[in-house]
């Protein structure tokens, strides 16, 4: 999901189909990845787990050794939410996704320099990090961190804009509202796509996400910039046009815990899967293992629930097949300095090992029961004049809300929407001014 609308400034108060607002105080050539040292081989997961396979209500328990722990818990049928009896699994080959060549050229050019720095409040940071990998095999001491820091810093392309797509929430009745979108998002700081570099006071800044909402009617132009700077410890920037005021509006950094618009999805699940300050947070490696995960291959045309299978929303056959990557698995808890459990007790990820894009992540209450499930099913881009990547960018997402009874889906692009990648985005939408700035937003309307 790449951003939805929360804030502290605005309440959403989502009622049939109307969305209220209420405003509050100001607020080419590539080249594989070098894999870890101890990354199993690729062609080791076939052996494993061959294609071919598959993997249903029957027989699910002979291959949980292959599941992230919440996926487990759908097929066990503990909650509301639970594996439908005629769910499958369709188990294809593993694929060895490159990462670009650009990308791996400053991976090796500077990973041998970047240092970990400790924080007086007991975060950390890093300091001659300079782009690619930070940390291409990530070891102890805080190797846990350093997958986090693999994750935050991933490849992504220097420049997307998608004209359609959306995130539909769904309750325990099935009654479903939708948010039609599109977004731009940009990398400034540490791109490896060819490209013009950033000028002046944009090289402080790492990566932009403007996003708008343009359906329902009712709602049609609400739209959140996040911005993000190159020095990891420096607080992300986030505002919020609202039409009816048609204006814009700093958003408040302490509302991190409400969900948005009607959906399962708070501002940390945003960026397709993390938005935190890294330097807030322990990390806590847990495990190197292999899961089952799936990469879309074949993005749903249809509207909602075209490619889901109800009621629990499972992602049928026709996305794909499933494989078996090999995954770093992580927990993550906020630091006391930086409010502690106020959002949630922790929150696992399984991190593709060879991307780094995350594909599953299980979200704890401050209690520590699990509260809600995270799945992200990536779509390779084709990225010009660089190839084939696994990137955040386009993908299909669902949340499954145990707390609440409630569940979310996303698919990015989609129907006919377009996805421009680079020198593919149009004119239009690659204007530095109006979709990486807050002045931006005053263009909005008119």
């Amino acid at each position: 999901m790449a951003e939805t609308t929360a804030v502290c400034s605005i309440e959403w108060v989502t009622v049939g189909a109307l969305l209220a607002l209420v405003a509050c105080s100001t607020l080419g050539t590539t080249a594989h990845a070098a894999p870890s040292s101890d990354a199993p081989p690729i062609g080791q997961a076939d052996r494993d787990l061959p294609a071919g396979t598959t993997i249903n209500a029957g027989n699910w328990r002979q291959f949980r050794q292959y599941m992230p722990d919440g996926m487990i818990r759908l097929f066990e049928g503990r909650d509301f939410w639970k594996m439908p009896p005629d769910a499958t699994i369709q188990v294809g080959p593993t694929l060895d996704y490159r990462l670009p060549q650009n990308y791996l050229a400053a991976t090796e050019k500077y990973a041998g320099q970047v240092q970990i720095r400790p924080l007086p409040d007991g975060g950390l940071t890093l300091s001659n990090y300079h782009g690619g990998i930070p940390f291409p095999n990530p070891q102890e001491p805080y190797r846990g961190w350093k997958v986090l820091a693999n994750m935050w810093f991933r490849y992504y392309p220097r420049l997307v804009a998608q004209t359609y797509g959306y995130t539909c929430g769904m309750d325990a009745t099935r009654s479903v509202n939708c948010l039609a979108l599109q977004y731009v998002t940009r990398q400034f700081a540490y791109n490896t796509d060819p490209g013009p570099p950033p000028q002046g006071a944009f090289q402080e800044i790492y990566f932009t996400n403007w996003f708008m909402v343009i359906e329902p009617e009712q709602e049609k132009y609400t739209t959140t910039l996040t911005i993000d700077y190159a020095d990891p410890a420096r607080q992300e920037e986030s505002y919020v046009f609202l039409p009816a005021l048609r204006r814009y509006q700093r958003l408040s950094p302490s509302a991190r815990c409400a969900a948005t618009a009607g959906t399962d999805a708070t501002p940390d699940d945003f960026e397709f899967g993390f938005d935190s300050n890294i330097t807030q947070v322990k990390v806590d490696f847990v495990a190197r293992r292999r899961i089952l995960s799936l990469l879309v291959s074949d993005l749903p045309r249809g509207a909602f629930p075209a490619g889901f299978e109800l009621p629990l929303g499972w992602p049928q056959p026709t996305l794909g097949q499933w494989q078996l990557r090999d995954v770093y698995q992580i927990a993550i808890t906020k630091l006391p300095s930086s409010g502690g459990a106020g959002c949630y007790g922790k929150r696992v990820y399984y991190i593709d090992g060879q991307s780094y894009v995350p594909l599953w992540i299980e979200i704890y209450d401050p209690q520590m029961r699990p509260q809600r499930y995270h799945a992200i099913f990536p779509h390779v881009l084709d990225v010009p004049g660089v190839g084939s990547a696994m990137a955040s960018g386009a993908d299909v997402e669902a949340f499954w809300n145990l707390a609440n009874n409630h569940a979310t889906f996303t698919v990015e692009p989609a129907l006919d929407g377009k996805h421009f990648i680079d020198q593919q985005v149009p004119a239009e939408f690659d204007d530095v001014a109006r979709y990486s700035t807050p002045s931006g937003l005053d263009l909005i309307m008119r």
